[in-house]
């Protein structure tokens, strides 16, 4: 996905935020912006906003010597997702349809975004996904994809979305590898935050060797890159995956809310918009 001019104040957003979650001073907070500020100009313009992010929170962490602005949040996030589990649960096993039902609530789950905004309200955001129509709906194609499959490759994103996570791993019948970051960068989901999800015992953990935001593939291990390369089946949760991901010809399913004017923009939908989306490969 290209770099649209709406991601410029996005990306100037998430420096201040992550600079001050960093404890920053006002000094060092206007220094950031300045910094922000040129990168941004330097960058290409063929970058996608992944590849920004990347910058501009690896400049974040480097400036204000906090390698993790976001932990306290991810914690916070995980717990409260963890509170909801047995009813999610629950859900899953009355439904009419589990899988429909478990892959509503994996996506209700990647309204956890700092990178996005400050501030989410997952109830009613679960409330809403369960039960509003899908903006893109490819699930008769993903079920046919699960059936022919061996195994998935399921792209993590954020800390305590991956408790949402859980519940669609412990509803598929093949095994998984579950893929987090390397290290940190805003809330996106490390090893210790999948572990205090409860994924451990339902799939098995794997980093991309990378703490870029999405999957930036230049940056990543390149075991994980055979790994790519040669899976069946690729579940690419949140914002940021599509972004990287959204011109690749590997087969995925993007699961994600479109939480923005220009993601909404770039998959045709409106804003707010629930999307399983099937990667369409020429």
């Amino acid at each position: 996905m290209k770099t649209y001019l709406d991601c410029y104040p996005c990306l100037m957003r998430q420096a201040l935020s992550a600079a001050r979650r960093a404890g920053a001073s006002d000094n060092q907070q206007h220094s950031i912006l300045l910094k922000t500020m040129e990168e941004l100009s330097a960058f290409p313009t063929g970058s996608n906003p992944a590849q920004l992010a990347y910058r501009i929170h690896q400049q974040v962490q480097q400036l204000t010597n906090n390698l993790d602005p976001y932990r306290d949040d991810k914690d916070q996030a995980t717990q409260q997702a963890l509170a909801l589990y047995p009813e999610l649960k629950k859900k899953v096993s009355q439904a009419a349809d589990p899988l429909d039902m478990a892959v509503r609530i994996a996506i209700a789950g990647n309204i956890i975004d700092l990178g996005v905004a400050d501030s989410y309200d997952l109830e009613a955001t679960l409330a809403r996904v369960l039960t509003q129509a899908f903006a893109i709906n490819d699930l008769a194609s993903l079920r046919n994809a699960l059936a022919q499959s061996m195994s998935v490759l399921y792209l993590a994103d954020n800390a305590g979305e991956t408790v949402f996570d859980r519940v669609l791993i412990e509803t598929l019948d093949i095994p998984v590898n579950y893929v987090v970051k390397a290290g940190p960068i805003i809330n996106d989901a490390t090893r210790e935050d999948a572990v205090a999800a409860g994924i451990e015992p339902v799939a098995n953990i794997i980093d991309n060797g990378s703490n870029a935001p999405g999957t930036l593939l230049d940056q990543c291990s390149e075991l994980f890159r055979k790994r790519f390369a040669q899976a069946d089946l690729i579940l690419a949760k949140g914002q940021a995956n599509y972004e990287s991901l959204s011109n690749s010809s590997a087969p995925i399913f993007f699961l994600l809310q479109a939480k923005c004017n220009v993601i909404a923009r770039d998959l045709g939908v409106a804003e707010g918009g629930t999307i399983l989306k099937q990667q369409v490969v020429d």
